[in-house]
């Protein structure tokens, strides 16, 4: 039985190769070597809240979704990730993090919008 560290590890690299990021993308945009990387992947090491939370929004999932293993993703990138730069993967990110911001406001007006039917 695998422990979280090694679950959140397994996530990361799967998401990764899913996109088709190297460790060396991964390593660039969130400021750390490769080594570190690749010892997360393993489940040697831990990235910290802000680390994991840039990486979700690079991935465009919520920071939730990282244990949950049924969560695809939901694009795929139709370019080459080696040709990448750390502020390609910034601009990426940002523009995840305000789709994944509509989804929620989205959800919360739905929401609102049930509540005032059942009134």
């Amino acid at each position: 039985m695998m422990n979280k560290i090694e679950i959140s590890g397994k996530r990361i690299k799967d998401l990764r190769e899913n996109i088709g990021f190297s460790q060396k993308n991964i390593a660039e945009f969130l400021g750390v070597d490769q080594s570190m990387i690749s010892k997360v992947e393993k489940g040697e090491r831990y990235l910290s809240s802000d680390m994991l939370d840039k990486l979700a929004s690079l991935f465009g999932i919520q920071l939730k979704d990282f244990m949950n293993t049924d969560i695809h993703l939901p694009l795929k990138y139709g370019f080459r990730a080696n040709s990448l730069t750390a502020d390609d993967l910034r601009m990426i990110s940002e523009i995840n993090r305000i789709a994944l911001n509509c989804d929620f406001l989205t959800s919360l007006l739905n929401g609102a919008r049930i509540n005032n039917g059942n009134q």
